[in-house]
């Protein structure tokens, strides 16, 4: 037969004084309530210095850092960034020699380039899906597989093929076109297809070929910006697969090719936290000796948030 187990005799445990206990948090690290007639800066400031309030602020900092030094700032987007209207923040970013340069997928030309022709775009799928209607818009189709065919003709990059295309036929709104900025600013724009997932892949004008010869001057454009982003920043906004993917690559590249990539800030941007921008984003480039950031939020919000930081900055 065992014998009975006895409690723990808890008047035995070592304890300290909390004095000498390290603590992630204290009060100097809290929030301070906003007063009426206050500015950005002092909301800025105001913010907590715990977690996403303290990212948030080095995020601004580094971008300011960069610019200040002359370093490179890539910002790679999502067409969901367009498609909740901050074309115009990116833009002004673009204009003020801060961003670089811009990365995008292949949705993104489709919202850029509608809202240069129309001034509207994001169709409502729910509805158009039904009836096989769904992404069958001439206009749209027209402009981008002229685009592509004058890539292939004039051996350019996709996006600097559509911001060409965008300024030449002088569409209404080109003031609205990230495409048409990179242009107008000689800032490169380059487009990250994977064949199947726009559209313009649907129809029967589409020249593959083209677009495959034409993303990929794209790729390798990329590469050699971020080659050059060492001290500098890289912002993934919204991206949950393809750019983060081809950051990996770019990366990798190169590092082969000698370029010294081992402190620069990497940053993801997103309203849902994936596997891909945490892992070839923010943690495995940045695995030697850089500063990975992972922001959690609204892109509406959080982009003309840590726009207007950069701008107080820069302007103090």
């Amino acid at each position: 037969m065992s014998k009975p187990i006895k409690p723990l005799d808890l008047k035995k445990l070592k304890t300290y004084s909390l004095a000498k206990r390290k603590s992630k948090v204290s009060l100097r690290d809290f929030a301070r309530p906003w007063h009426k007639g206050n500015g950005f800066k002092e909301f800025l400031s105001g913010l907590p210095d715990i977690l996403a309030g303290s990212h948030v602020r080095a995020v601004i900092s580094a971008i300011v850092n960069a610019y200040r030094e002359n370093r490179t700032v890539v910002f790679a987007m999502g067409a969901h960034v367009i498609k909740v209207g901050l074309n115009p923040t990116v833009i002004d970013l673009m204009e003020r020699g801060i961003i670089s340069a811009v990365a995008m997928n292949g949705a993104g030309i489709i919202h850029d380039a509608e809202l240069a022709m129309a001034g509207k775009t994001s169709e409502d799928v729910s509805t158009s899906l039904g009836d096989g209607s769904f992404g069958m818009v001439e206009e749209t189709a027209e402009f981008l597989n002229t685009a592509i065919h004058n890539a292939e003709a004039e051996s350019l990059g996709l996006g600097d093929a559509v911001g060409r295309l965008v300024v030449d036929r002088k569409l209404p709104h080109q003031e609205t076109s990230i495409l048409a900025a990179g242009v107008r600013l000689n800032i490169p724009v380059t487009v990250h297809l994977a064949f199947g997932t726009d559209i313009l892949h649907m129809h029967p004008d589409f020249d593959p070929k083209a677009a495959g010869a034409a993303t990929h001057r794209d790729f390798r454009i990329f590469a050699t910006v971020v080659s050059t982003i060492e001290k500098g920043v890289y912002l993934n906004v919204g991206s949950a697969v393809i750019l983060p993917e081809v950051f990996l690559k770019a990366v990798t590249m190169a590092r082969n090719l000698g370029s010294p990539l081992e402190a620069f800030t990497a940053v993801n941007i997103d309203f849902i936290r994936h596997y891909r921008p945490l892992t070839n984003v923010v943690q495995r480039p940045t695995a030697s000796g850089g500063l990975g950031i992972d922001l959690a939020g609204h892109h509406e919000i959080l982009i003309p948030l840590i726009a207007a930081g950069i701008i107080e900055q820069l302007d103090a």
